[in-house]
């Protein structure tokens, strides 16, 4: 996906940076400076720099490169982003991904085009790396509720990653459309046969940090091999567990060759 990351300050030039190192090849990142400051960025040097800068109002730089890229993100209040962005909509089948993200990378909102022009995955992704939660409102995600934790061996196949999910479903009757999101521990966030099954999946993948998982007071298995390895006491439930809201498990901890998977429903109902 080409994107291009919009701030407006250099405290939202570090959180475009972050989100950078999850993009291969690298995002265009748009930095604004007013005419005749130096046009230097903080930390970078300019002779290698991925930082483009701009002086015209926000609005001007969104109409000459609205059309340019699969997604825009905006790290800047939303209400800026609506107005910038206003004139430049047409419908949801040729804008771009818009996605908004606070100075501190602390929310990430799917603004505009969240199912066909993927602002939704695109939003997921960026939480991932950010280690928080994607903002979506769209109506079919909210009747998503199924949320499946994966751990999985080093150099793990996008096929055997694909075919414990589905078989983890069928053994609960679920299928993928119910399915709202993958997860996993942090030490997997770039494991090559899990980023590229949950893309074939069409399904994000939730990116879950080793202490959240060592503080998850929700009951589930443990595993010393799994605490001798990586040093909490598992990966798969908790990961599930954590990461939806009112959580509980429906599929505890499968075993298949090189992957576990584990089933959670989110809003539970006791």
């Amino acid at each position: 996906m080409n994107i291009a990351v919009i701030t407006l300050t250099d405290e939202g030039l570090k959180t475009a940076r972050r989100i950078g190192t999850g993009f291969h090849p690298s995002p265009s990142i748009y930095l604004f400076r007013k005419t005749g400051e130096d046009k230097s960025a903080p930390g970078e040097n300019t002779t290698e720099s991925h930082t483009i800068f701009f002086s015209e109002p926000p609005h001007q730089l969104v109409d000459r490169i609205f059309k340019q890229y699969d997604g825009l993100v905006f790290i800047m209040a939303m209400g800026i982003v609506v107005r910038v962005i206003a004139k430049n909509i047409q419908d949801k089948y040729t804008d771009p991904a818009v996605v908004v993200v606070d100075d501190v990378g602390r929310f990430v909102i799917s603004v505009l085009s969240g199912h066909e022009g993927g602002a939704n995955l695109l939003a997921h992704r960026i939480a991932a790396i950010m280690h928080t939660d994607a903002v979506i409102t769209t109506g079919t995600e909210a009747k998503k509720d199924i949320v499946i934790g994966i751990g999985c061996k080093k150099g793990v196949h996008a096929e055997a990653v694909k075919q414990a999910v589905f078989d983890a479903l069928q053994k609960m009757n679920l299928t993928l459309e119910q399915v709202r999101l993958l997860s996993t521990i942090e030490i997997k966030a770039e494991e090559p046969g899990l980023l590229l099954a949950a893309e074939e999946l069409g399904l994000p993948l939730r990116i879950v940090s080793r202490q959240e998982i060592a503080s998850c007071v929700k009951e589930h298995g443990k595993s010393n091999f799994v605490k001798d390895k990586i040093g909490v006491w598992g990966v798969c439930e908790p990961a599930a567990l954590l990461s939806g809201r009112k959580t509980q498990l429906l599929l505890k901890k499968q075993k298949y060759p090189g992957v576990t998977v584990a089933i959670a429903r989110e809003n539970f109902m006791w």
